[in-house]
Protein backbone atom coordinates (compact mmCIF):
# COMPACT_ATOMS: atom_id res chain seq x y z
CA UNK A 1 0.00 0.00 0.00
CA UNK A 2 2.40 2.33 0.95
CA UNK A 3 4.52 1.58 -2.06
CA UNK A 4 1.63 2.65 -4.45
CA UNK A 5 1.04 6.06 -2.48
CA UNK A 6 5.02 6.17 -2.67
CA UNK A 7 4.47 6.21 -6.47
CA UNK A 8 1.36 7.84 -6.92
CA UNK A 9 3.21 11.22 -5.01
CA UNK A 10 6.07 10.85 -7.44
CA UNK A 11 3.35 10.89 -10.26
CA UNK A 12 1.18 13.71 -8.80
CA UNK A 13 3.33 16.95 -7.75
CA UNK A 14 0.16 18.38 -5.76
CA UNK A 15 -0.79 15.75 -4.30
CA UNK A 16 3.11 15.86 -2.93
CA UNK A 17 2.81 19.37 -2.13
CA UNK A 18 -0.54 18.74 -0.01
CA UNK A 19 1.58 15.90 1.87
CA UNK A 20 4.74 18.59 2.14
CA UNK A 21 2.26 20.92 3.53
CA UNK A 22 0.34 18.93 5.58
CA UNK A 23 3.40 16.91 7.18
CA UNK A 24 5.19 20.05 8.04
CA UNK A 25 1.79 21.33 9.56
CA UNK A 26 1.57 18.37 11.78
CA UNK A 27 5.46 18.53 12.97
CA UNK A 28 5.40 22.41 13.69
CA UNK A 29 1.86 22.16 15.70
CA UNK A 30 3.88 19.14 17.79
CA UNK A 31 6.64 21.97 18.69
CA UNK A 32 4.60 24.78 19.09
CA UNK A 33 1.80 24.01 21.17
CA UNK A 34 3.53 23.45 23.92
CA UNK A 35 4.52 26.20 24.50
CA UNK A 36 1.06 27.70 25.06
CA UNK A 37 0.97 25.48 28.38
CA UNK A 38 3.73 26.55 30.16
CA UNK A 39 4.68 29.44 32.16
CA UNK A 40 7.57 30.18 29.85
CA UNK A 41 10.39 29.48 27.87
CA UNK A 42 12.80 31.38 28.85
CA UNK A 43 14.25 30.51 32.41
CA UNK A 44 14.59 33.61 35.25
CA UNK A 45 18.39 34.52 35.16
CA UNK A 46 19.38 37.37 37.56
CA UNK A 47 21.57 40.01 36.26
CA UNK A 48 20.11 40.23 32.87
CA UNK A 49 19.07 43.72 31.89
CA UNK A 50 18.09 45.36 28.27
CA UNK A 51 21.08 47.28 26.39
CA UNK A 52 22.17 50.75 27.10
CA UNK A 53 21.33 52.74 24.40
CA UNK A 54 25.32 52.68 23.57
CA UNK A 55 25.71 49.05 23.66
CA UNK A 56 22.34 48.32 21.79
CA UNK A 57 23.67 51.06 19.00
CA UNK A 58 26.93 49.18 18.94
CA UNK A 59 25.01 46.01 18.36
CA UNK A 60 23.42 47.94 15.18
CA UNK A 61 26.28 48.23 14.05
CA UNK A 62 27.59 44.66 14.50
CA UNK A 63 24.73 43.59 12.20
CA UNK A 64 24.94 45.79 9.72
CA UNK A 65 28.54 44.83 8.83
CA UNK A 66 27.39 40.81 9.07
CA UNK A 67 30.05 40.21 12.36
CA UNK A 68 27.33 37.06 12.72
CA UNK A 69 27.85 35.66 9.65
CA UNK A 70 31.55 34.76 10.39
CA UNK A 71 30.99 34.79 14.53
CA UNK A 72 28.33 32.83 16.85
CA UNK A 73 27.18 34.20 19.98
CA UNK A 74 25.99 30.78 21.56
CA UNK A 75 28.24 28.48 23.60
CA UNK A 76 26.86 24.99 23.13
CA UNK A 77 26.43 22.36 26.36
CA UNK A 78 29.20 20.92 24.98
CA UNK A 79 32.66 19.77 26.92
CA UNK A 80 35.30 21.08 24.24
CA UNK A 81 32.65 24.68 23.77
CA UNK A 82 32.02 24.68 27.69
CA UNK A 83 36.05 24.75 27.91
CA UNK A 84 37.40 26.91 25.42
CA UNK A 85 34.60 29.91 25.81
CA UNK A 86 32.96 29.23 29.31
CA UNK A 87 29.97 28.39 30.95
CA UNK A 88 27.43 27.25 28.46
CA UNK A 89 24.60 29.87 26.69
CA UNK A 90 21.60 30.59 28.57
CA UNK A 91 18.24 31.63 26.55
CA UNK A 92 18.03 34.49 28.68
CA UNK A 93 21.14 35.77 27.74
CA UNK A 94 19.00 36.71 24.82
CA UNK A 95 15.58 37.29 25.43
CA UNK A 96 16.17 41.40 24.03
CA UNK A 97 18.17 39.94 21.22
CA UNK A 98 15.82 41.15 17.83
CA UNK A 99 16.78 39.18 16.18
CA UNK A 100 19.14 36.86 18.58
CA UNK A 101 23.07 36.39 17.19
CA UNK A 102 23.51 32.60 17.91
CA UNK A 103 24.69 31.65 14.43
CA UNK A 104 25.74 28.50 13.33
CA UNK A 105 28.83 29.20 11.61
CA UNK A 106 32.29 30.11 13.01
CA UNK A 107 35.01 31.59 10.92
CA UNK A 108 35.87 33.47 14.15
CA UNK A 109 35.36 32.34 17.62
CA UNK A 110 32.39 32.50 19.48
CA UNK A 111 32.02 35.97 21.27
CA UNK A 112 29.36 34.99 23.58
CA UNK A 113 31.75 35.49 26.56
CA UNK A 114 34.13 38.29 24.84
CA UNK A 115 33.39 40.96 27.79
CA UNK A 116 36.17 42.00 29.46
CA UNK A 117 38.46 39.35 27.52
CA UNK A 118 40.61 41.72 25.93
CA UNK A 119 41.14 45.92 26.34
CA UNK A 120 39.93 48.58 24.52
CA UNK A 121 43.15 49.17 22.78
CA UNK A 122 43.11 45.70 21.40
CA UNK A 123 39.44 45.69 20.39
CA UNK A 124 40.41 49.24 18.27
CA UNK A 125 43.10 47.43 16.86
CA UNK A 126 42.16 44.58 16.06
CA UNK A 127 39.21 46.50 13.85
CA UNK A 128 41.57 48.30 12.22
CA UNK A 129 44.18 46.06 11.53
CA UNK A 130 43.31 42.20 12.40
CA UNK A 131 46.45 41.13 11.13
CA UNK A 132 48.52 43.12 13.78
CA UNK A 133 47.19 41.12 16.65
CA UNK A 134 45.94 37.92 14.80
CA UNK A 135 48.21 37.24 11.83
CA UNK A 136 45.87 34.41 10.24
CA UNK A 137 43.32 36.66 10.28
CA UNK A 138 40.71 36.55 7.62
CA UNK A 139 38.97 39.37 8.87
CA UNK A 140 38.53 42.56 6.58
CA UNK A 141 39.50 45.90 8.39
CA UNK A 142 37.12 48.40 9.87
CA UNK A 143 39.19 51.15 10.50
CA UNK A 144 36.46 53.62 9.49
CA UNK A 145 34.66 53.11 12.34
CA UNK A 146 36.70 55.38 14.19
CA UNK A 147 36.30 58.04 11.74
CA UNK A 148 32.91 57.61 11.41
CA UNK A 149 30.83 59.73 13.86
CA UNK A 150 27.88 58.06 15.61
CA UNK A 151 24.44 59.04 14.71
CA UNK A 152 22.30 58.81 18.10
CA UNK A 153 19.65 61.17 17.03
CA UNK A 154 17.43 58.06 16.73
CA UNK A 155 18.05 56.04 19.47
CA UNK A 156 15.33 57.23 22.11
CA UNK A 157 12.92 56.33 19.04
CA UNK A 158 14.96 52.66 19.23
CA UNK A 159 14.85 51.95 22.54
CA UNK A 160 10.95 52.71 22.06
CA UNK A 161 10.25 50.68 19.57
CA UNK A 162 12.09 47.91 21.72
CA UNK A 163 9.53 49.01 24.30
CA UNK A 164 6.58 48.48 22.36
CA UNK A 165 8.21 44.92 21.57
CA UNK A 166 8.22 44.05 25.21
CA UNK A 167 11.42 44.91 25.71
CA UNK A 168 11.61 46.32 29.74
CA UNK A 169 12.55 49.71 28.71
CA UNK A 170 10.96 52.68 31.29
CA UNK A 171 9.39 56.24 29.73
CA UNK A 172 12.51 57.40 31.87
CA UNK A 173 15.12 55.46 30.30
CA UNK A 174 13.65 56.35 26.70
CA UNK A 175 14.00 60.07 27.79
CA UNK A 176 16.92 60.01 28.58
CA UNK A 177 18.22 57.60 26.18
CA UNK A 178 20.83 60.18 24.13
CA UNK A 179 21.88 61.95 28.01
CA UNK A 180 23.11 58.11 28.93
CA UNK A 181 24.28 57.37 25.26
CA UNK A 182 26.71 60.38 26.51
CA UNK A 183 27.31 59.22 30.08
CA UNK A 184 28.79 55.50 29.03
CA UNK A 185 31.79 57.34 27.70
CA UNK A 186 32.35 59.48 30.77
CA UNK A 187 33.08 57.86 34.32
CA UNK A 188 32.54 61.37 35.54
CA UNK A 189 29.79 63.06 34.19
CA UNK A 190 27.06 63.91 36.68
CA UNK A 191 24.39 61.17 36.43
CA UNK A 192 26.39 58.35 36.78
CA UNK A 193 25.36 56.93 39.58
CA UNK A 194 21.59 57.11 37.87
CA UNK A 195 23.05 55.85 35.17
CA UNK A 196 24.15 52.92 36.69
CA UNK A 197 21.17 51.91 38.17
CA UNK A 198 19.33 52.21 35.28
CA UNK A 199 22.16 49.74 33.66
CA UNK A 200 23.70 47.58 36.08
CA UNK A 201 27.49 46.45 35.37
CA UNK A 202 27.22 48.43 32.13
CA UNK A 203 30.87 49.38 31.09
CA UNK A 204 31.57 53.19 31.58
CA UNK A 205 34.61 54.63 30.14
CA UNK A 206 35.73 56.32 26.18
CA UNK A 207 36.32 53.09 24.42
CA UNK A 208 38.31 54.36 21.05
CA UNK A 209 40.44 56.91 22.72
CA UNK A 210 38.77 59.94 21.45
CA UNK A 211 36.95 62.20 23.53
CA UNK A 212 36.62 64.72 20.72
CA UNK A 213 33.80 62.91 19.44
CA UNK A 214 31.24 60.03 19.31
CA UNK A 215 32.35 57.27 16.88
CA UNK A 216 30.79 54.17 15.74
CA UNK A 217 33.86 52.38 16.99
CA UNK A 218 33.09 53.47 20.59
CA UNK A 219 29.39 52.26 20.21
CA UNK A 220 30.33 48.60 18.75
CA UNK A 221 33.23 48.10 21.74
CA UNK A 222 31.14 49.48 24.29
CA UNK A 223 28.84 46.09 23.06
CA UNK A 224 31.35 43.89 22.84
CA UNK A 225 32.78 44.57 26.23
CA UNK A 226 29.70 43.42 28.02
CA UNK A 227 29.00 40.30 25.74
CA UNK A 228 28.51 37.78 29.12
CA UNK A 229 29.51 40.03 31.89
CA UNK A 230 25.79 40.08 33.40
CA UNK A 231 25.20 36.87 34.44
CA UNK A 232 27.16 35.99 37.45
CA UNK A 233 27.55 32.28 36.61
CA UNK A 234 28.79 30.81 39.73
CA UNK A 235 25.89 32.22 41.39
CA UNK A 236 23.71 30.71 38.76
CA UNK A 237 25.31 27.70 38.95
CA UNK A 238 25.23 27.66 42.95
CA UNK A 239 21.20 28.12 42.58
CA UNK A 240 21.00 25.50 40.22
CA UNK A 241 22.00 22.96 42.19
CA UNK A 242 20.65 24.20 45.46
CA UNK A 243 17.73 23.41 43.65
CA UNK A 244 18.10 20.41 42.66
CA UNK A 245 18.64 19.09 46.43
Amino acid sequence: MFLKLHQYLEKKSFALLLGIIGTVSVGGLIEIAPLFYIDSTIEKVEGMRPYSPLELAGRDIYVREGCYTCHSQMVRPLRDEVERYGHYSLAAESMYDRPFQWGSKRTGPDLARLGGKYSDEWHKLHLENPRAVVPESIMPPYKFLSERELNYKSVAAHLNANQKLGVPYTDEMVELAVSDLKTQLDEYADDYDGFMQRYPKAVVREFDGNPDKITEMDALIAYMQMLGTLVDFEEYQAEKDENLR
